[in-house]
């Protein structure tokens, strides 16, 4: 599949969700810069974090809701308004209390984006399922590693330069995709607001998003506390991050359907998981040491990649519901209770440097006992490569939504 040979539509919303996931990655390098000019402490920075996870967990119990009864273009647009607005808010405000409420807003519109962005690429990308995946997958991999280095450089200026530049890259976005994005009407089947919650009732589902869950507390608590000990310029921390999201983005694009093709979807994802853990770890026993910490930081990228390319293909085949339903059962797991992981690092971090990477790799570790005990529950393969059956899967998403 050639990832820029697609629809005006599909770039479009694709080119949206790399700024979208630029947000994610983009206030790690300023979290020491936040902290020392409005006086905070680690715990009170991570709500930050915390916040913007929260209310992106929660709002998507509301997403197929709305995008059923409005369409999924009008959903799209309306998620990257207010991530523009409240973007710019955040970097107007003078307290932490005011960029973690901004921050809260800037979530929700991110749940409305995210929870329609994927099946609206699967629906006009041209290459089947597993390619518009892997197409979403890219988007995600090059918006996390350029959201540090524009973050770190921008920081420079000030703390609050990179809000006000995704604002700006967002309303690009929004512009692109309100051209190039065909009108979606709203299905004929509406969505109800406890389709999500019911899902979960479907074991395999229920085990991936436990298991994501548990691994987003040792990727919000890498994200939140590699910055204390390195005690650098944002712009350092910038550069340390990007080659993290660099390598994150190579193997989401390439390593992950290379290993998942010899060694299977599960296997994996726990060579992904005990990688990470074990990079955590070691960032734990080494914490003084800021070589180590760079180095654990850059490789964990190539363990994150792999995961979240691999998970999210499983998340596609673990429940016989319409995918944007699993796709936000599982967002509302994953999001909403890893949303405690950097709020506990954060408070962590102000009594003990090492404690926070310490709770990242057990609850990492605990991932892989997790999908391990009950593997039984999880399909055996995510989502077939190719065929009738794949185009049946493409068609299936673009009628949900």
């Amino acid at each position: 599949m050639n990832l820029l040979k697609q629809p005006r539509a599909v770039l479009a919303v694709a080119f949206a969700a790399v700024i979208s996931f630029m947000g994610l990655g983009l206030v790690d390098p300023i979290l020491t810069s936040i902290a020392a000019q409005l006086d905070a402490s680690a715990g009170q920075v991570s709500l930050l974090f915390t916040s913007y996870m929260a209310v992106t967990g929660v709002a998507m119990l509301i997403t197929g809701f709305v995008s059923s009864r409005i369409g999924a273009k009008r959903t799209l647009l309306a998620g990257l308004v207010l991530i523009v607005a409240f973007s710019a808010v955040a970097g107007l405000m003078d307290s932490v209390g005011g960029i973690v409420a901004a921050r809260a807003f800037w979530g929700l519109g991110n749940a409305l984006f995210i929870a329609t962005s994927l099946a609206t690429i699967v629906q006009f990308a041209s290459g089947g399922l597993k390619g518009a995946i892997l197409l979403y997958e890219s988007a995600l991999g090059i918006g996390i590693g350029l959201g540090p280095i524009v973050g770190g450089q921008l920081g420079e200026i000030s703390w609050r330069a990179p809000f006000f530049g995704v604002a700006v890259l967002m309303l690009v976005a929004l512009v692109a995709t309100g051209v190039f994005t065909p009108a979606t009407p709203p299905p004929a089947e509406k969505t109800s607001i406890a389709d999500p919650i019911k899902a979960l009732r479907y074991p395999g589902l229920l085990v991936v998003a436990v298991t994501s869950l548990l691994y987003n507390f040792g990727f919000f608590t890498l994200m939140l506390a590699a910055p204390f000990p390195l005690d650098t310029t944002a712009s350092n921390v910038g550069w340390i991050f990007f080659g993290w999201g660099l390598l994150l983005a190579v193997n989401s694009i390439w390593g992950a359907p290379w290993l998942e093709s010899r060694i299977g979807t599960v296997a994996a994802i726990v060579v992904a998981l005990v990688g990470f853990a074990t990079l955590l770890a070691i960032m734990a026993i080494w914490t003084e040491h800021k070589a180590v910490i760079v180095v654990c930081v850059i490789l964990a990228g190539a363990f994150l990649g792999i995961n979240n390319t691999v998970i999210t293909t499983l998340v596609m085949g673990s429940a016989p519901v319409p995918r944007p339903v699993a796709s936000a059962a599982y967002s509302f797991v994953r999001f909403a209770g890893g949303s405690v992981g950097p709020y506990l690092a954060g408070k962590l971090l102000e009594h003990n440097l090492h404690a926070p990477f310490w709770m990242g790799a057990g609850a990492t570790a605990l991932a892989v006992v997790v999908l391990l005990a009950f593997r039984r529950f999880v399909p055996a393969t995510s989502a077939p490569a190719h065929g009738s059956e794949d185009e049946a899967l493409v068609l299936e998403t673009a009628d949900a939504d």
